[in-house]
């Protein structure tokens, strides 16, 4: 469902989105239909997941959130790769990528790191540290497209 203006039959201005009657999806302004400008956009249970600005219907820069936690802000490039900051659940910087390259600190779903690294084209490619699940070193060495050499 959507609430707003149209301009031959497509979103213009601003306006909302519904999941439903009632949860909202997405508030912000929209040209020919699509998003653009700055919005807001919501999970299902009425959380924010991303503030910021669209262009042409994508995302372009902004700050996204998982369970009201910031979980990384910067932008969005044309050809999908990110170029920002990521935050752990305390809100210390964990990745900082340009281009989806740069350092990178990989946590596991129970909060222990699981890499430690340098990142090429949004793969392990370097000098890094992989951990177990207990948050154990287990490799230190190079990777290469995102797997371990062996020496």
């Amino acid at each position: 469902m959507f609430e707003g203006e149209y301009l031959n039959g497509k979103r213009n201005g601003n306006g909302k989105e519904y999941h439903s009657s009632v949860k909202l999806r997405f508030e912000g302004e929209y040209l020919y239909g699509k998003r653009i400008g700055k919005g807001k956009e919501y999970y299902y249970y009425s959380q924010l997941r991303f503030e910021g600005e669209y262009l042409y219907g994508y995302k372009l820069k902004g700050k996204c959130f998982v369970n009201e936690r910031l979980e990384n802000e910067g932008e969005f490039s044309w050809n999908n790769k990110w170029n920002g900051k990521g935050y752990d659940r305390n809100g210390n910087i964990i990745y900082e990528l340009i281009n989806g390259t740069g350092k990178l600190k990989e946590y596991n779903e129970y909060g222990k790191l699981s890499y430690d690294g340098e990142y090429l084209n949004e793969k392990k490619n370097g000098k890094g540290k992989k951990y177990n699940v207990y948050g154990q070193l287990i490799f230190e060495g190079e990777f290469k497209n995102g797997k371990k050499l062996n020496k």
